[in-house]
């Protein structure tokens, strides 16, 4: 009976040491898989920046004009951008699918309580009084929607005379020119994920 039960034994752990091992890999689940970038561009210098907050974060940039609301809803964070084309606009400053998305979509969302995060591209010398006015925008429409924002920065080493992207002395996200200060672009976004990764915001 010992014998049997020892051969028994014996073929299970065989059986199983040859058994094929999948390759299909397990998706760890992560605060960083639950935030999403959303952006959209005219000249392309919006997607630039969208890019270098994707490669610092870990993420893809997507763009707004594709998004479904079960991907805005679904996400627990969001990082939404847009540029400054109708400057000197009350609304629909970005001259991009933001335009129709804030007013036409957004409103019908569910997203209160959610983490958003928002950047601007913006061009200080050609629009000195209009410096990422669309960023303000994008705040001020989420905030409505229940959403806290986190990201603040800071206004200084910027030559912009006015900017509806301000709230109390500071920047409502993270700001870029890549008309005048395309070289500082890569390493404001580095440190603006980590400044958000100690705010907790993923």
């Amino acid at each position: 009976m010992k014998l049997s039960v020892v051969i028994a034994l014996s073929s299970a752990v065989l059986s199983q040491a040859w058994a094929p091992v999948s390759n299909i890999p397990f998706r760890q689940a992560s605060s960083l898989n639950a935030a999403s970038i959303w952006y959209s561009t005219s000249t392309g210098n919006t997607e630039t920046i969208a890019g270098y907050v994707a490669e610092a974060a870990g993420l893809s940039a997507n763009d707004i004009g594709d998004a479904t609301a079960d991907e805005i809803t679904g996400a627990d964070a969001l990082i939404v951008g847009a540029p400054t084309w109708h400057t000197g606009a009350d609304e629909q400053r970005s001259g991009t699918s933001w335009d129709d998305w804030l007013y036409d979509t957004l409103p019908n969302l569910d997203l209160y309580g959610k983490k958003v995060a928002v950047f601007g591209c913006g061009d200080q010398e050609s629009y000195n009084d209009y410096y990422c006015d669309a960023a303000g925008e994008l705040y001020d429409q989420f905030v409505a929607k229940g959403c806290k924002v986190y990201g603040f920065t800071s206004t200084e080493g910027y030559i912009h005379s006015e900017s509806k992207a301000v709230r109390d002395g500071k920047f409502i996200g993270l700001m870029c020119d890549e008309d005048n200060q395309y070289d500082m672009s890569e390493g404001r976004a580095k440190a603006w994920i980590e400044q958000l990764k100690s705010e907790g915001f993923f």
